[in-house]
């Protein structure tokens, strides 16, 4: 384990650890998810995502933001709408493989659930 050495070393590696948090935050909602995998498909406008998902504007336009803060989104401007595509295709991949690689085996089991901490397992 490495000894830190002053405050300053403190400060970066909790900073470092914080958008750690964060980008694994913006990864850690369905919705979010399919989210990204729609913008797989290529650029779309807010408008489009909503109709997709079926989802109200204002929810799509929160997890873009919160997406966009963590870089796993870009957006661009197109007269007065935004346009938004991923941020880093080849990363997210390389990423997404490493998560199923790390997934158990039974994972079919395990469900999502709002609630942090909650596990139930449908027998």
């Amino acid at each position: 384990m490495a000894i830190i050495e002053s405050d300053i070393d403190a400060v970066e590696v909790r900073n470092g650890k914080l958008q750690f948090a964060a980008l694994f935050h913006a990864l850690a909602d369905p919705t979010r998810l399919l989210i990204l995998d729609h913008l797989r498909t290529g650029e779309h406008k807010v408008r489009e995502l909503t109709e997709h998902l079926g989802l109200a504007q204002s929810t799509v336009s929160a997890h873009l933001s919160c997406l966009k803060d963590t870089g796993l989104v870009r957006v661009r401007s197109q007269g007065r709408a935004s346009i938004y595509s991923l941020g880093q295709q080849e990363a997210l991949d390389a990423l997404a493989a490493a998560a199923s690689a790390l997934l158990p085996q039974d994972a079919a089991h395990h469900q999502w659930h709002e609630a942090h901490g909650t596990d139930r397992r449908e027998d």
